[in-house]
Formats: C-alpha cells, structure tokens, sequence
C-alpha cells in the first residue's frame, strides 16, 4: 500500500511558476496537527538535516527556499512523530515519497499533517505556548474546560472588524449593552456581572455602574475575550449574569513590529458642521479654580466678583468635522537573559472622530385618558472624542514551563459633546431653546505581577494587581432661553437652568490572588486559593448658578428656528454671561456644595476556597468547588444633618458543581448547579440624595438594603466537528433571584424620586443556540439566538405604574449572524470578507410611573460589512461599513388610561464606514 501511495506521489509535479528562483524553487504551507486541525507554532522544518531550515508563524505557515536537485525535508515538533519528505527541484517541487495520509497538496502549497506521538509527552516539559487568538485554539479550550465557556480571540476579532471589547462581547449570545455601556447578560443589568483583566479584576470609574466600560479596551491590546456565564469556585462570587475576563496580548518568543492607520467616520457627520466647547481640549483638563472650590460660603461672592474662577465661558465654536484618525503600533522581541527567555510586548494606539445625530426628538405625555401631550423637543447632538491605550508585557520563562510576568495597562477616553435642543413645554405653556456643553473623561491604570510555577505534581499560580481609575467631568454647561413676545431671552425663572457643573470620581482596587493544584493522576486534581480586593472610592461634586434676571434684551428672533439651529455658535453668549457682567454685578453666581454631594466608601472582600476535578469512566468529568467569603462594606456620607456610616458585611458560602459527560472527545452535556451574590453599589446603599447624572433623575440610597442571593442551574449540550471548526451548542438555563435589589420610584414633595428596595424575589430563564459551519472551503456562516423570560415583583408603595414587570433592559430576543469567507491564494495572499447582522429584542428603557407605562425601545437591527486584504503577511487593506440598514434608535410608551401608544424618542447615527491600511515586518 507505501509502495503504491509513493508511486502515486512521484507522479505529483507542481509546477510553481510564481515561487521559482534561478537557484530553485519557494517551498511554502501549513503546518497542523491531523486530528484537530490545530496550527503548530514554531514547528521546525530543516532541509538535508542541514542547520538550513525555518519554522512555522503564528498561524503555522511556512515558506522554505529549496536549491535545484534532490532533497530530505524534516518537519518536527515536540510531542508529534517526525514527518520526512524526499522531494527534487528542477523545473518544479516534485514528491517523490510521502507518509500516507502526511500531505495535501493545495495549488503550489504543500500542507502538512503531524501526528502525536502516544509516548512522547510522557517526560517532555513543553514550554510553547498555545496561540490563545486563533479560533481553532479557543475552540480547543471550551472543549477541554471543566466548565461551560464562550470565546472570541483577536484573530476572529481582526476577521470581523470589531473594534474593542464592547463589540466583541455583544456577538456572543444573550448579551447586549444598553444605555451607558451598561452590559446585559441574559436579562440580568449590570449588578449581575462581573469583569476582569487577565484574571484579575478591575475597578470601575462609573458611579452609577458596576462594570468598567468595555470599550475602553481597543482590540489592538486584546489576546482572547472569555464569558463565563456559570460560576465556578477559583472567582469572586458576585456575578449571576457573566464573568468577562479580558486576557490582553502577551510575547510569545517572536519577533515582529506591526504597525495601522484607519480613517473613516459617518456619512452624515464628516465634512458636516460640528461644535465645541470654550477653552476644553480632550489631550488634557481645566480644573476650577482650587480656592473657589474650597473658599468659605459666606466669601464666595465677593471673591468670584474679583477673579475669574472659570476661564472658560458658555461659548461654543464652530468647525467642520474631519474624517475620524486612528492608527496603532505593536513590537515584540525576544531576548536571552541569564540563559532564560525575556518576552517583551508593547503596543499603543490612538483613536479619534466625530459623531453628530441630527433632526431627534423626545416627547412627554400626560397619564389622562386624554393622554395629551406635555412637552415636545427637537435636538441635535455633536460629539467627538479621543481614545488612548497602551499596553507593555514583561514575561520571563525559565526552568521550561515557569514564568513570571508584568502586564501594564493604561486606557483614557475623552469626550466633548454639544446638545442644542428647542421645543415647548406644553404644560407650563412655554417655548424654550436651550444647550448643554459636556466633556467627560475615562481613565485605567492597570498594573499586574503574575506568574505560573509547575513543581512535580504542584501547579501553582500567583497574581497581584492594582488599578487606578478615574472619571471627571470638569465642567459641564447649561444655558436655557424661553420665548417672551416673539423673542428668546434668558430663562430667569429659576437659577438652576443656567448652571456649570464639576464631577470627579476615583477608585482604587487592589486584588491578590494564590492558586496551587494537586494532580493524584491525569484524572483526579484538587485546588485550593485565597484572594482578596481592596476597592476604594472617593466621590464629589460642585454647582454654580447663574442668576441672569438682571440680563436685558433678546439673543434671537424666535420666528427663525432654523437660523438659530445653523448659527448658535455665532451667538455670542459671553457676552451676556462673561466675567465683566459678573464683576459688575449684573450676573451673580451663587456656588451649591452640600456635603451629601460627597461620599467616601470601601469594598474588602476576602476568600478562600477549594476545588477538585475528576474524571471517571469513559467521559465523566466533575468540577465543584466551595468558597468562603466574607464581605466589609462601607459608605461615609451626609444626610444634610450628620455624618453617617453605612455598613453592610456578610459571610457566606457558595457552592459550584460543574458536570461533564462526553459522549466523545467532541459531543458532551454540561450540567450547573450554583450559588452566588448580588451586592448594592455604594450609592444604592446610603440614603443620601443625589443626581444621578446632569439633568438626570433624582436618586436617593436606602439604609435598608441588603445582598440578594441567586440559585443558577445551567443544562448544555456542545457537538464540536473534529475536522474543523463547525459547532453546535444549545443551552438552558434558569435562575432564582431572592431578595433581588431593584429601582424603585415614590413621590416626594410632588416630583418623582427614585430609590432602591429588594424585592421579594424575581427570575430569569431562557434557551440559548449558537453554531458554527464551514458551508465551502474558507466559507463559514455562525450565528446565535437567545429567547428570555425575566420577571420581578416590586414592594408596595411605589409610584410605578406596573407592580410586576420583566427585568429592566431585558430583551425577550437577541441574535447575531456571521458570514465569512476567507480564502487564501497560491501566492500566500489573503481575502477576508465578513456580513454581520445583530437583532436586539425590545426591551425597557425607563420604568413608567404615575399611571404612564413602561418607556420601551423597540427592536434594533444592523448590519455591518468588513473586508481586508492581506499581501504575504506584510500588508493588509481593509474596508469597512457600520449601520449598512440605517436602523434608528426608537422608543415608545403605553397610555393604558387613553388605551393608546405614543413615539417619545427616535435618534440615530446613519451609514458609516472605515479604511485602513496595516503593515507588519
């Protein structure tokens, strides 16, 4: 049977025009392991067992220059049988023996096929590392974890044009974001998950979130996105919903320097007019004058008559928006130190543009069985930002598999944005014009020591972090005008209208964690670990007002609404709210600095829990776990009386069984079984009053709140082909919420205040499918469907209209679709082409009150369309559209009482598109 495959082989001649030289011939293709089709990374490839040789990439191609005349090709790799080819260059590569089974021949491309070796990894310590980017590898995760996983490496992400953590997590089923970046799992809002980086989590610079902001990581930083949506015992135990652990890119013994430029924007914002802010730059911040922040009350007036306190007026400046600018740079090396290996990865980019939502509308009803309307707006909104990241990796490996690791991490996104907005206020009979100036900054440092130590049977892992975060808004602006007699002037009626606003926010987390596993045998392990995080937080706040009833004369003429919309920034409002009319007197600032608008408050949790694994029979596998954590949390805050401190502190246990069965190596069912804790926010749970936002909603903490427990019980069946990487995987789940913390809304003094009360008890439940198939060569197709059902029952008392609702932000449906083609040519040359559709269900926006239902966003779709092109590895062109369906964002509420529906908002943002060019060396 050799004999007649070899026969059959001399008889191969490839004939590679493109790939001879005068010498000879260009010998390139893949190199994979033949039962999971895994690329093999720096497999080794020597010519006439010569010290002539190369190995393969990251993605386990290769490409061998071969003089004229007959030769030995060795392809090794440690822990696979040695693969020997004899092969002759004349006027082509012609085989002349093989391995059966050893080769494909693709065009002018030679693929190989390796094979374990049954013995060979016995007493072998490997060192490579898997390429945790690549699709086949993460793939090859989920089937081998102890637990239920979802994946998406930068290879998928590079594929699909997705551009940060945020877009990526939104492609995995039943997850969506809403407002604010406040992520969606399963129904479950942002309480219910958990995020970390490499591991280890991280802190938030959002006061009314718990999550950071996922697009504050650029996937030019990201290795791999892992979703864990049940739990096991080695993590916090403060998620129901998911954990995202956000792995960023680490050296991997190569060296390389890449380096990308994009360009693009909205169709409807480039080259269109935009506005900005007076004096506020997103490279840096103004910060209000230190002595009248501190200043005694009483002196406040004289002193902000003296000295210009701002430097900045309410002015807005004109200019054309530009098409955005993004680029980012990446190198890595290797080095030897002290006989070991030193991996350095550090890479930076940078992005900026413009976003501008024209001709929006938001509207207000009236609960009546007329069900009238109450108000009516018009807005348009310009905003552009600027976004920071950077990312260096340290990892020294010795004694084989050991290393040690230092990650830095820092991220800052900047925005400036400008609402111009007019309508009527039907209620009170007025016609007002109005705008609000807002320049708000993220920022993450992030630093982390790890490392990873194998001892005989003992494994053991070991981190530390610290993250510093921060989040300010220097001076937020307001200035309102009503219409008196045809004529807009100064809205004199109260002084809050005409306001500036400064906010900061700044957390600090420090987090360790141990890790040591016992291995009995390959089937039978036992871990135990201890962490502990240390979160603290400052908070604080500062009005000024404006009383402008001294101010005479009109800014416009109210009968032209479309001159003022094009020429606002031509109106020049200092004039009338400069520091000479406050030096004089004519306008005069009153500073509102109470001591609830600042709060300390601590989050300590320590752990210590313990885990095993079995395996037993022909496929079961048995992960649970034990965890003890003790939780300290504290306030410090004002009421508007005394200072006060709220704790709240708990000790529990939570348990985690995570079953395995497999009816083979690639078809298995997966049965969860947990417990886990939802913890109040700092705000939540210190009766203090405060402003959610600028022009927001009035909150107010309870002192009564306490944890809400959940039971998560999780079924899946995965089927995963072993030739490629087709999937199918379907999964139901339940989970009981008791005592759930939910917002609630009251009445107080006539306006609404909301607050937050623990319901009784609530629950999500669902069913979740996703596949994968390769439909042709380089052609994929992947999608996913969520169907959830969410349910609360809220105390008694509330203004709210509906007593028992779904979940706020829920969506009952979420799916995402995927087509891909990605060939790759004779000449090493690549195409990648993508269509990604994501449907988001309806879901509510804001909670109904006073007799008015539930506010609700109807269902979204899009559409996005990638494409690159990549020239033998060293240059890639890709293309990109966003939004191809022009879908807008739009909301709609009930009026039971007049049995009617009503639009009250619609915005969006139209097509908008990308063009970038990437270099690799």
């Amino acid at each position: 049977m050799k004999a007649k495959f070899a026969s059959t082989l001399t008889a191969i001649v490839l004939l590679l025009g493109s790939a001879l030289n005068s010498n000879g011939a260009v010998m390139t293709g893949k190199v994979t392991d033949i039962l999971n089709g895994e690329p093999l990374i720096a497999a080794g490839i020597i010519l006439d067992d010569s010290s002539t040789g190369t190995v393969t990439d990251l993605d386990g191609n290769y490409s061998l220059d071969i003089p004229k005349g007959k030769h030995k090709i060795t392809v090794s790799y440690v822990g696979y049988e040695s693969v020997t080819l004899e092969i002759s260059v004349a006027d082509g590569i012609t085989i002349e023996y093989a391995p059966e089974g050893s080769i494909l021949v693709e065009g002018d491309r030679i693929n190989i096929y390796m094979s374990p070796e049954s013995n060979a990894l016995q007493d072998a310590v490997v060192t490579a590392r898997k390429n945790l980017e690549s699709l086949k590898s993460l793939q090859s995760e989920r089937i081998n974890s102890s637990f239920a996983i979802e994946n998406l490496g930068a290879g998928e992400m590079s594929l699909k044009g997705i551009s940060n953590a945020q877009e990526g997590v939104v492609k995995l089923s039943g997850i969506s974001v809403a407002d604010a970046g406040q992520l969606i799992v399963r129904g479950l809002g942002d309480r219910y998950s958990t995020t970390t980086l490499n591991g280890l989590p991280i802190a938030s610079p959002n006061p009314d979130n718990k999550l950071i902001p996922l697009d504050i990581f650029p996937a030019s930083t990201i290795q791999n996105i892992t979703v864990s949506k049940v739990y096991e015992a080695s993590s916090f135990a403060d998620y129901s919903g998911a954990h995202v652990d956000i792995s960023t890119k680490v050296g991997d013994g190569k060296d390389f320097l890449t380096a990308s430029f994009s360009t693009g924007g909205y169709f409807g914002t480039i080259f269109q007019d935009a506005y900005h802010m007076d004096g506020k730059s997103l490279f840096g911040t103004t910060r209000l004058n230190h002595e009248a922040e501190y200043i005694e009350y009483s002196e406040f007036s004289a002193y902000s008559k003296s000295k210009d306190i701002f430097g900045t007026g309410f002015q807005t400046y004109q200019s054309k928006a530009l098409p955005d600018l993004n680029g980012s740079i990446g190198y890595g090396k290797s080095f030897i130190v002290g006989g070991n290996k030193l991996n350095l990865l550090a890479s930076t980019s940078i992005k900026s543009g413009n976003q501008t939502i024209r001709d929006a509308y938001y509207r207000t009803f009236e609960a009546s069985s007329s069900g009238d309307m109450r108000s009516e707006y018009n807005y348009n909104s310009y905003k552009s930002f600027l976004d920071l990241a950077g990312l260096l990796n340290l990892e020294y490996q010795f004694r084989g598999s050991d290393r040690i690791a230092f990650t830095a991490f820092y991220a800052r996104n900047a925005e400036d944005s400008y609402l111009l907005r007019w309508g009527s206020d039907l209620f009170e009979d007025y016609n007002l014009l109005g705008n609000n100036q807002i320049t708000h900054y993220y920022s993450l440092q992030d630093y982390q020591l790890s490392g990873k130590h194998s001892l005989g049977n003992w494994k053991m892992d070991w981190g530390v972090s610290f993250g510093i975060t921060s989040s300010k808004e220097p001076d937020r602006r307001q200035v309102m005008f009503r219409e008196v007699d045809g004529e807009y002037v100064f809205f004199d009626l109260n002084q809050q209208e005409t306001q500036r606003y400064f906010g900061e926010l700044g957390e600090n987390e420090l987090a360790a964690d141990l890790k040591a596993k016992y291995e009995w045998s390959e089937n039978a392990s036992i871990r135990f670990g201890a962490a502990v995080k240390d979160k603290s937080r400052y908070f604080k706040t500062s009005r000024f007002y404006y009383n402008v009833q001294s101010l005479d004369g009109s800014i416009a003429s109210a009968d032209d609404m479309d001159w003022i919309r094009d020429n606002m920034a031509n109106i020049d409002i200092n004039q009338y709210l400069g520091f000479d009319n406050i030096s004089d007197g004519t306008v005069s600032i009153d500073r509102k600095q109470h001591k609830r608008d600042r709060y300390d408050a601590s989050l300590v949790v320590a752990a210590a829990y313990v885990e095993t694994d079995l395996h037993w029979g022909k496929g079961w596998y048995f992960n649970a776990g034990l965890r003890f954590e003790a939780g300290l949390q504290n306030v410090q805050y004002n009421d508007d009386v005394e200072d006060k401190t709220r704790n709240l502190n708990s000790y529990d246990i939570f348990p985690s069984v995570n079953l395995k069965y497999a009816f083979t190596s690639n078809n298995m069912l997966r049965l969860s079984l947990s417990r886990t804790i939802t913890r109040p926010s700092f705000v939540e749970m210190a009766p203090f009053l405060y402003q959610e936002s600028f022009g927001g909603a009035q909150v107010r903490g309870n002192a009564d709140l306490e944890n809400g427990y959940n039971y998560n019980l999780d079924l899946r069946y995965e089927l995963f082909s072993k030739k490629n990487t087709d999937m199918f995987a379907v999964t139901a789940y339940f989970k009981y919420l008791d005592s759930p913390i939910e917002r609630t809304q009251k009445l107080s003094g006539g306006a609404i205040e909301h607050s937050f009360q623990n319901a009784d008890n609530g629950m999500a439940g669902g069913v979740e499918v996703e596949f994968r198939k390769e439909l042709l060569r380089s052609l994929t197709i992947s999608a996913n469907g969520s169907y959830m059902y969410t349910n609360v029952k809220l105390p008694d008392g509330g203004a709210y209209t509906n007593k028992e609702r779904s979940l706020q932000g829920a969506s009952p449906y979420l799916a995402n679709a995927d087509l891909v083609w990605s060939p790759e040519f004779r000449n090493g040359d690549k195409i990648n082409l993508s269509l990604l559709y994501n449907l988001q269900g309806p879901r509510i926006h804001s909670v109904g009150v006073m007799g008015l239902g539930d506010v609700k966003q109807l269902p979204f779709h899009s559409l996005d369309f990638g494409a690159s092109y990549e020239i033998k590895g060293r240059w890639a062109v890709k293309l990109g559209f966003k939004n191809l369906l022009n879908s807008k964002m739009r909301f709609k509420q009930d009026i039971p009482n007049s049995d009617k529906t009503v639009d009250v908002e619609q915005w969006g943002l139209g097509l908008g598109f990308e063009l970038g060019l990437t270099w690799n060396m």
